[in-house]
């Protein structure tokens, strides 16, 4: 298992120190709280929007926070309404915009008592219940062993993930790399991939350690081509090639700028059957999205021009910002245009099943990935 959110373990060990702090249902009748343990306390107006179960308090939702020392990053705080009644405990940052990343809601702790700020037995009934409904969705399976076991706000985290890393296909992963080593988020995307690949020339750009590539290849795909910047990422790739026993002269991969490599392509009429454009994240922020748009639109443009008439181009975008706008039908349109293509949607997804998303935190919600018939 590979764990991100450090702050939450430190956290996490100071709370399982001190199993006598009091809960919550005791401490706000008289608005009093545990020594040592900050309030934070939000602006008029601000607090609905957190009872109803976002858990990320915004720095421009705090009014004040109350607590002598002031809290350090990753200690565990209160959260509080105008009148100082909490309604909530969370892990503090000091320099994030998310200056509290609530755990749990005071009206919770009625069903759970022995979870009141208490950082350890909270993380062991969350996890349990996590993998109870990865069980529900028949995950692990003859056919999937890679899944996402915690998908932080989607199973009542924050700053939290778990990956168990294994699949049919085997994966040589670098914990250098970006995030965790590898994306299960695709996975079910990537089984897709491998079901429509027999006989066809696939086209993987911004392939990292090659999860799509080595699906096309197989799925039966005659020629794979994987394209990206990484040179340790692409030896991985090359690595898993022999790993799973394929046929290195089916499936290849190449250092090159995206937009280079496609351009370069293009001037020489180059296209594949099926081309892949999974890009990393360009729009991390909403006041970056303008910006991003345009150069969302000008790799689809290229991508769009590579692939043959009555082809299949997958693309993705796993910028929350872009997914969360809407816009992204309008940028492919808009891309098509560009390059003289008609396009059909053929299949619309997103992460797989075993990332769920809390409808009070739409913004889980990240990744798309659109299949198009390109004319």
């Amino acid at each position: 298992m590979l764990v991100t959110g450090r702050l939450m373990l430190r956290s996490l060990r100071v709370a399982s120190s001190s199993p006598s702090t009091p809960t919550l249902e005791e401490i706000a009748p008289n608005h009093h709280y545990p020594a040592g343990v900050a309030k934070v306390v939000l602006k008029k107006g601000k607090t609905q929007l957190f009872k109803d179960g976002s858990p990320m308090v915004y720095s421009g939702a705090v009014a004040r926070v109350i607590g002598r020392p002031p809290p350090n990053t990753g200690d565990i705080v209160l959260v509080a309404d105008g009148t100082e009644k909490p309604i909530g405990w969370g892990f503090y940052n000091s320099t994030s915009m998310f200056r509290v990343r609530l755990m749990q809601q005071h009206d919770e702790i009625a069903l759970d008592p022995s979870s009141s700020l208490n950082a350890e037995k909270l993380l062991e009934t969350r996890i349990a219940a996590a993998a109870m409904l990865r069980q529900n969705l028949g995950l692990p399976s003859a056919h999937t062993n890679a899944y996402r076991l915690v998908n932080s706000e989607g199973d009542r985290f924050t700053l939290f993930l778990v990956e168990v890393m294994e699949n049919q296909i085997s994966y040589l992963i670098s914990l250098d790399g970006q995030k965790t080593g590898f994306y299960a988020d695709q996975r079910e995307n990537r089984c897709f991939l491998s079901t429509i690949s027999e006989g066809s020339r696939v086209l993987d750009i911004c392939c990292y350690t090659g999860g799509f590539a080595l699906n096309a290849a197989s799925g039966g795909a005659l020629d794979v081509i994987g394209v990206d910047t990484s040179l340790p990422a692409l030896q991985l790739a090359k690595e898993n090639v022999s790993l799973n026993g394929l046929d290195p002269r089916r499936i290849s991969f190449l250092r090159q700028d995206a937009t280079e490599f496609m351009k370069a392509a293009v001037s020489r009429n180059e296209s594949w059957d099926i081309v892949i454009l999974d890009p990393p994240k360009l729009a991390p922020r909403k006041k970056v999205l303008k910006s991003a748009s345009g150069m969302y639109r000008n790799l689809n443009y290229l991508a769009m021009q590579l692939t043959k008439r009555g082809g299949l181009l997958m693309t993705c975008s796993c910028s929350g910002a872009m997914t969360q706008s809407g816009l992204f039908f309008r940028i492919l349109q808009g891309a098509a245009s560009m390059a003289g293509r008609k396009i059909t949607v053929v299949r619309q997804a997103g992460a797989a099943c075993d990332h769920p998303i809390d409808p009070a935190y739409p913004e889980g919600e990240y990744l798309t990935n659109i299949l198009l018939r390109v004319l």
